[in-house]
């Protein structure tokens, strides 16, 4: 197992929030001059999805489809046949839910090397609602053969992933936040396809965090190292595969386990934990995310502490356990 130290990968304190779209299409511009296969493709949303950036600087390979996600996939498979690197993007709502069965059909089923990287996933889409809060996006893409899926903490993490991504052949779903998220990592960090890095140490409870709830799992193991429990926090932002060694040899070490993502419980970051847990290492375990419910609509940010996705909740989710834990030794039953 991966024991990296603290210094070596967070920053010493949270001092930026930055946009991770916006490093999305930075990046994407960046390697525009590295990568003359590269295209980029969008639907009627490039400025939210900051793919504008790429269109500005290379309007021979960039290509807005409108309202039709489901040709943007399409369109994306074609380009990967004739060994282009298609990126597409769009809100994650649209990429995955209107266009699934274009994904399963003539991206997924066929391996093709097609990356498509969703915006505005998760409830911090905020005023936009309910309709466009993607909270199902990591299930639709996981239960996919081939697909990778990828959730970024920060925008130094995403930035790794768009470059790790490029020379990684296959289809790969990446999702994205619309609110800013804070700084974790330093400009050093490593990414690797699979691995969850984990970001502290403590013997009596592991969490397992992606996306903008890592900042969350972090600030909830300082409470809980103030009231003398060791939480362990790792970062799970590749979905899938997911790094079933760290998960098993965490859960073992504590005997008690938290997940923590901005999607719904069923079918997403949680549910990949429990299925692990369940056929290698049967551990006790909470869920922090949305209860099997849609969004609403509501400031971007207070929507977290709305559905229960603040380091509190945590903290709250670690108590219960390990009470749990504790009343079952007490039985006979652990």
């Amino acid at each position: 197992m991966s024991r990296s130290k603290l210094s070596d990968l967070l920053v010493e304190e949270v001092t930026e929030y930055e946009y991770i779209r916006e490093t999305y299409g930075k990046t994407l511009v960046e390697l525009g001059s590295i990568y003359p296969e590269l295209v980029v493709l969008d639907s009627d949303l490039t400025v939210s999805t900051k793919t504008n950036l790429f269109g500005k600087k290379f309007p021979d390979r960039f290509f807005t489809m409108g309202v039709s996600e489901q040709d943007m996939m399409a369109t994306a498979a074609g380009f990967a046949l004739y060994g282009k690197i298609p990126f597409a993007s769009t809100f994650a709502v649209f990429a995955t839910g209107r266009a699934w069965e274009h994904i399963r059909q003539s991206i997924a089923f066929p391996n093709l090397n097609v990356k498509i990287v969703a915006t505005h996933a998760g409830v911090t889409v905020g005023e936009d609602g309910a309709t466009h809060q993607a909270l199902e996006d990591i299930a639709l893409m996981r239960v996919l053969p081939n697909m990778t899926v990828i959730v970024p903490a920060d925008a130094v993490e995403t930035e790794a992933v768009i470059r790790t991504i490029i020379d990684r052949k296959g289809p790969t779903y990446v999702r994205l936040a619309r609110a800013k998220f804070p700084t974790i990592f330093k400009k050093s960090y490593k990414f690797e396809v699979g691995k969850a890095p984990i970001l502290r140490e403590g013997k009596h409870v592991a969490i397992f965090a992606s996306g903008i709830m890592v900042s969350e799992a972090l600030n909830a193991a300082k409470l809980l190292e103030k009231e003398g429990i060791g939480a362990s926090v790792a970062n799970v932002s590749t979905i899938k595969p997911i790094d079933v060694q760290t998960i098993v040899e965490l859960a073992r070490m504590t005997g008690a386990v938290v997940t923590a993502e901005d999607h719904n419980v069923v079918g997403g970051l949680g549910g990949a934990v429990s299925e692990v847990l369940s056929e290698e290492c049967p551990t006790p375990i909470k869920r922090i995310g949305i209860r099997d419910r849609y969004g609403t609509s509501g400031d971007g940010l207070k929507l977290l502490e709305y559905f229960g996705l603040k380091a509190k909740n945590i903290v709250q989710a670690v108590y219960e356990l390990l009470e749990f834990n504790s009343n079952s030794k007490s039985v006979g039953l652990l």
